[in-house]
C-alpha cells in the first residue's frame, strides 16, 4: 500500500485536515495516512523544516511526503515537487524543503490546476499531485523541471565571542524541551550550557543524570542539542522559546 505522510499548521479544529485527506484518499484509495503533525506554529516555516528533516527518512522509499506551511498561497511563489533517494515530497517553494534538497534532489515545479482555490492550495494543489505521486505518477507526469534554484532557509551560524559561543532555539517540542542549533561539530563535549544569565550546566547523557526539576543540556534524538527540565518544561523555566539565544561555553 503506498504511503503519504502529511505535515501542516492546519491545526486539528478545523475541516481542513479532512479535506485534504479526503482528496488524497479520492486519487489513492487505500493509501496509509500517517500524520507527522498539524500543530506546526502557524506560518513557521523553519519548525516544519526541521520536523520534515529528522522524519522522512524513517519512512521506506515509495513514500510520499506532503508538507504544507504556506503563509504565500496564492502568490507568486512556486509549488514544487522533489525526489530524493526514493522518496517523494510535495511543498510549496518558500524553504520548507530546506533539510530535504541536496545532492542528487530533482525539483519540479506544478501547475495550479483549473479551479483550484487560491486560499487552500493543499487540497486543490498539493493533495492531488501528492495522489498521484503514490499511485505511481513520475516527477514529469506531475510538473516541469525547474531551472531556477529553490528557496533555501538560511543555515544557522554559530557566532563566537571569546571562549563564547552563541547559538539560537529552534524548536519546542510538547513537553517544553528546547532544541537549539548547536551541533556536535561545534560543541565540545567539555561545554557549559547558559541561558542569559542562568547556568544550564555540563552537557549530560539523558534526563536521569539529573535530579527531578534541574535543568539539563544533552545531545537529543535529533543529532542537535536541547536542553530540558526533568519531569517540567524548559521553556517555562527559562522563560524563552524559538529564535532565543542560547550560549556554549567553552573555557
Amino acid at each position: 500500500m503506498p504511503t503519504i505522510t502529511l505535515l501542516t499548521d492546519f491545526g486539528t479544529s478545523d475541516s481542513y485536515v479532512a479535506e485534504v485527506k479526503g482528496v488524497l484518499l479520492s486519487g489513492c484509495p487505500g493509501a496509509t495516512l500517517v500524520d507527522v503533525s498539524h500543530a506546526v506554529p502557524q506560518g513557521q516555516i523553519p519548525t516544519a523544516s526541521y520536523l520534515l528533516g529528522r522524519t522522512w527518512r524513517h519512512f521506506p522509499k515509495g513514500t510520499v511526503h506532503l508538507a504544507v506551511v504556506d503563509p504565500g498561497v496564492g502568490t507568486t511563489r512556486r509549488a514544487v515537487a522533489v525526489g530524493r533517494d526514493g522518496h517523494f515530497f510535495v511543498a510549496p517553494d518558500n524553504g520548507l524543503l530546506t533539510s530535504v534538497i541536496g545532492t542528487g534532489a530533482e525539483v519540479w515545479t506544478l501547475a495550479e490546476p483549473e479551479g483550484a482555490s487560491p486560499t487552500f492550495h493543499g487540497r486543490d494543489l498539493f493533495a492531488p499531485a501528492a495522489a498521484r505521486l503514490a499511485m505511481g505518477a513520475t516527477l514529469a507526469d506531475v510538473g516541469a523541471l525547474v531551472l531556477e534554484p529553490p528557496v533555501l532557509l538560511a543555515s544557522p551560524i554559530p557566532q563566537y565571542e571569546g571562549k563564547k559561543l552563541h547559538g539560537e532555539i529552534l524548536h519546542v517540542d510538547r513537553y517544553g524541551n528546547l532544541v537549539t542549533t548547536f551541533t556536535p561539530q561545534v560543541v565540545p563535549a567539555y561545554a557549559v550550557l547558559e541561558s542569559e544569565d542562568m547556568e544550564i550546566g555540563p552537557i549530560r547523557r539523558t534526563f536521569g543524570d539529573v535530579a527531578k526539576g534541574e535543568l539539563l543540556a544533552y545531545w537529543g534524538s535529533s543529532g542537535l542539542l536541547e536542553i530540558a527540565v526533568r519531569d517540567g518544561s524548559a521553556n517555562r523555566r527559562l522563560g524563552i522559546g524559538v529564535g532565543a539565544r542560547i550560549t556554549a561555553r567553552l573555557g
